[in-house]
């Protein structure tokens, strides 16, 4: 007898083993995030580390031009970070119709170049623990687009690490096939052939050699969220320790 019922056990086993791990991960974070393109800021403490996380991969419909993006924010410290903002910020041809459980920005609060952008007030994130955030999006596949995720202390100024803007794209656009697939960290090369990539202004890009702005020319931007300021710095000034 359990001869016999060991072969329903161990096919049970297996069918577990084989679909459990799978739905797990294509629910909680289908594509594989990146932190590229992220740098902490000036006075990030050194015990809440705070770094985010956008995937890989997108991809776009051809049609609709329409997209997700999964947007996580981590504190790989030892201390809980207390209350913290995390902001999601489209330029260019990406731009952010909405971040689950956040709050739009306003237009004329807006950082210079992008065109929208969501807030997101985290009460607290544990030592350890990460948030995910799904953000609906479109992309004008005849532009280039990016997206910078800033995080700040509180409501205020003060700038714990931000990442981007890093652009999303493709060197081999698809136009007859149902959805287009952009990686992280490549500047887009529109559908139409007679059509060079467009050139966006703003904050400078903190993406892989190759598609970022030399240090030198990155300026320093500020801009209003509800009465409170985001300090958009650049890496150099960063390192200068100006400020």
């Amino acid at each position: 007898m359990q001869g016999k019922r060991s072969g329903p056990v161990f096919a049970t086993a297996v069918a577990a083993v084989l679909i459990l791990p799978f739905s797990a991960y294509a629910a909680d974070d289908p594509v594989p995030g990146s932190s590229q393109g992220g740098t902490p800021g000036p006075s990030a403490p050194a015990d809440v580390k705070i770094t985010t996380e956008l995937p890989r991969q997108i991809t776009v419909d051809n049609k609709s031009e329409q997209t997700t993006v999964s947007a996580k924010v981590k504190n790989g410290g030892t201390k809980d970070s207390g209350p913290i903002t995390l902001s999601v910020v489209g330029f260019d041809g990406l731009k952010v119709t909405d971040v689950e459980g956040c709050v739009r920005i306003a237009e004329g609060k807006l950082p210079p170049g992008s065109n929208s952008g969501f807030s997101c007030t985290i009460d607290n994130l544990a030592a350890g623990k990460d948030r995910s955030y799904r953000v609906a999006a479109t992309f004008d596949l005849q532009k280039t687009g990016k997206i910078c995720l800033p995080v700040t202390e509180g409501t205020g100024k003060k700038l714990l690490w931000q990442q981007g803007p890093v652009p999303f794209g493709t060197s081999k656009p698809t136009p007859n096939a149902p959805d287009t697939p952009l990686l992280l960290g490549t500047d887009n090369v529109p559908l139409g052939p007679d059509s060079p990539p467009a050139t966006g202004g703003g904050l400078p890009r903190t993406g892989p050699p190759g598609s970022t702005l030399p240090l030198g020319l990155s300026a320093l931007a500020l801009f209003a969220l509800g009465g409170t300021g985001i300090w958009w710095t650049s890496r150099s000034r960063w390192a200068r320790g100006d400020g």
